[in-house]
C-alpha cells in the first residue's frame, strides 16, 4: 500500500478509534472524515496572499518555519474534512439564539481531538522519513484584524480544505462539502509529495445554492445576530456576538474554551450534504 493510501487510513482509523471523538455521552464528535491532498506548489496558495492577505503562509513558507531547506523538492497539504454526528446536528437545528450544550462540547472538546489528530498525522509522516507539521499547532499561527479582510488568520484550512478538492465556500462563509457544512477542519503539511486530490468544481461558491442562483438564504434568517446577508458574512460583527457576555456565560457552564454558535450551520439545506437546486 502506498504512503497515501496508508495515511488515508491512519486518520480514518484515527477517527474510529481514539478516545478523545468521544462526548460525555460516550457518542462521537464526529463521523468518518473526508480526506483530501493538494500541492504546496499549487498557485492557489501564492494567490491566497492577494484573497486573504500578505500575511498568510504558504506551504513553502510552513516547511521553511519548519526547518526544511529553502528551495527544497516541494510539499502536500493533507486536509481532512470531520463531519459534526447527526444527533449534536439536531440538537442544535431547534436553536434560535444560542448554540446547544452537545455543539457547545463539539467546539471545545471535539476540537481538542482534531489538534490531537493533527498531531498524530504530522508524528506519522515523520516516523516515514519526511518533515511535517501542523500549521494551526506552530508558534507564530495568529489570528488577526486585517483593514481589508476583517478577521483572518497566518493559515486557513478552509482554504486548503478548497484547494484540496473538498469543498466551495457558501454565504455565511463556511465550507460546504459533500457532507455538508457542519464539521471541523484539520490540516499538515508535508514534504513527503503525494498525489493531489483532484477540484470537482470550477467556482469558489459552487456548492452554495444562493451563490448558484438558487432559492435558499436560510442562513441568512438563521444567524441570531443579524450578521449573514445577500453580501455574504460580516466576520467582525458575528465574533462580537459569539464572545459576547452571552457566551462567556455558556462557556462556564458547558466547561469549554470555546462554544461556537454554528446556527447558520444547521437548519439548512447544505447541514450534511451538497444542495440541490
Amino acid at each position: 500500500m502506498d504512503i497515501r493510501k496508508s495515511l488515508i487510513r491512519k486518520i480514518e482509523e484515527c477517527a474510529d478509534l481514539h478516545p478523545g471523538n468521544r462526548s460525555e455521552g460516550g457518542g462521537r464528535y464526529f463521523d468518518r472524515p473526508l480526506i483530501g491532498f493538494a500541492s504546496g506548489a499549487d498557485p492557489l496558495f501564492r494567490e491566497y496572499k492577494r484573497i486573504i492577505g500578505p500575511f498568510h503562509w504558504t506551504p513553502s513558507e510552513i516547511m521553511e518555519r519548519a526547518g526544511a531547506p529553502s528551495g527544497g523538492t516541494g510539499s502536500t497539504v493533507v486536509c481532512w474534512i470531520l463531519p459534526i454526528v447527526d444527533s449534536t446536528r439536531m440538537s442544535n437545528r431547534i436553536q434560535t439564539r444560542y448554540p446547544s450544550r452537545a455543539w457547545g462540547h463539539t467546539r471545545g472538546f471535539g476540537e481538542r481531538f482534531n489538534d490531537e489528530l493533527r498531531r498524530v498525522v504530522a508524528e506519522w509522516l515523520v516516523s516515514r522519513g519526511g518533515r511535517a507539521v501542523a500549521p494551526m499547532l506552530m508558534e507564530g499561527w495568529s489570528r488577526l484584524d486585517d483593514p481589508r479582510t476583517g478577521l483572518a488568520s497566518t493559515w486557513s484550512e478552509r482554504h486548503a480544505a478548497y484547494a484540496a478538492g473538498l469543498g466551495t465556500f457558501s454565504l455565511n462563509g463556511g465550507l460546504i462539502t459533500p457532507r455538508g457544512i457542519a464539521h471541523r477542519c484539520g490540516s499538515v503539511v508535508t514534504d513527503i509529495l503525494m498525489e493531489p486530490t483532484r477540484r470537482p468544481y470550477s467556482d469558489y461558491r459552487e456548492n452554495c445554492l444562493t451563490c448558484r442562483g438558487g432559492d435558499c438564504g436560510v442562513c441568512i434568517t438563521r444567524c441570531p445576530a443579524g450578521v449573514i446577508s445577500e453580501e455574504g458574512h460580516d466576520k467582525d460583527r458575528c465574533r462580537r456576538y459569539t464572545y459576547g457576555p452571552p457566551f462567556q456565560a455558556l462557556r462556564e457552564e458547558f466547561g469549554v474554551p470555546e462554544v461556537g454558535c454554528g446556527l447558520c450551520q444547521t437548519g439548512v439545506p447544505c447541514e450534511s450534504t451538497i444542495p440541490e437546486g
